[in-house]
């Protein structure tokens, strides 16, 4: 099997490492961050996989299909926690996609999203400190530094949950991240269908990890319908990309994949994506669906007004 893109399929991966300590589940070793990195960072032994790595697989999946993956953030901060955690894994991994795909004026909404959900986590001090920074640096379209600067947020977004002791927030920060993730792969390995681009898809260690974390958190978590949901299609993924050596995803395969994971996430954010796409890989409108409005600029976090 490819080994590229195999830093993907674990997006936001990097802050359940804690969790991996706490409980004894092994993180595979070259998903590790180099020592130098993780120095660089200021991250502790609890730290795994570097979000600039995922950011290196992406490219070889280019160009990314932003329009049709793009969804609706939420304008509501969720009430429950469980809600909120996944939501702001998925809003850091928009964020990364968006740095991936060079949509500037994207950032500013999906940061601004991102600092308010963050908040409601219990670690929007440490994100609005890199806010300004972020933006600005998105303002001059210096991707390579945003790369570097988005790595920085989720490494302090690890430190915030490693304070307040909630693993299993940081479980489920990553658990979002690496779901959103799988499926922009999955979307763009169908553009076009290639053996070699599906052979980087399978991680079924990658899947069983997860749903091990899982089975760590507090019970009232696991009986919440979003867990349970998850849960179930976890293990029907797990069914899908476990293949025998030498053997990839058929096209067939892949879109089964693509539109399970979809659900999944039409589910959780709440909202689906803007446009769909069909098997023979024409996108049409999503139906009704809310259109994005971006907020104004002025006052926003390019302009290096963060609230605090």
């Amino acid at each position: 099997m490819s080994q590229n893109f195999k830093y993907l399929a674990i997006m936001g991966i990097g802050i359940v490492g804690l969790t991996g300590f706490l409980f004894g589940q092994e993180i595979p070793e070259e998903l590790l961050e180099d020592e130098h990195v993780r120095e660089e960072f200021g991250v502790n032994q609890f730290t795994t996989p570097s979000i600039r790595k995922i950011f290196e697989d992406l490219q070889t999946l280019r160009p990314l299909p932003y329009d049709e993956l793009k969804r609706q953030w939420p304008e509501e901060v969720p009430q429950d926690r469980t809600e909120l955690a996944l939501s702001v894994g998925f809003l850091l991994a928009d964020g990364f996609f968006a740095v991936e795909s060079e949509q500037v004026y994207d950032l500013e909404p999906v940061g601004r999203t991102l600092l308010t959900h963050a908040k409601g986590l219990g670690s929007g001090s440490r994100i609005s400190s890199h806010m300004n920074s972020l933006l600005q640096k998105a303002a001059g379209s210096d991707w390579e530094e945003l790369k570097i600067e988005l790595a920085r947020t989720q490494k302090d977004v690890e430190k915030e949950m490693v304070m307040i002791r909630d693993v299993d927030s940081a479980n489920l920060i990553s658990l979002a991240g690496w779901l959103r993730a799988f499926e922009i792969g999955l979307t763009a390995s169908l553009n076009p269908y290639s053996p070699e681009k599906a052979s980087i898809l399978a991680r079924p260690e990658v899947v069983e990890y997860f749903i091990g974390n899982l089975k760590t958190m507090e019970s009232r978590i696991q009986v919440s319908d979003t867990v349970k949901d998850i849960r179930g299609s976890l293990k029907g993924i797990q069914e899908r990309v476990d293949l025998p050596e030498q053997e990839v995803l058929s096209e067939n395969g892949v879109e089964d994949l693509r539109l399970m994971v979809e659900a999944l996430l039409d589910g959780i954010y709440g909202s689906k994506r803007q446009i769909v796409s069909t098997q023979g890989g024409a996108t049409k409108p999503a139906g009704e669906v809310p259109t994005t409005v971006r907020p104004d600029a002025t006052g926003g976090v390019i302009s290096g007004e963060v609230s605090e």
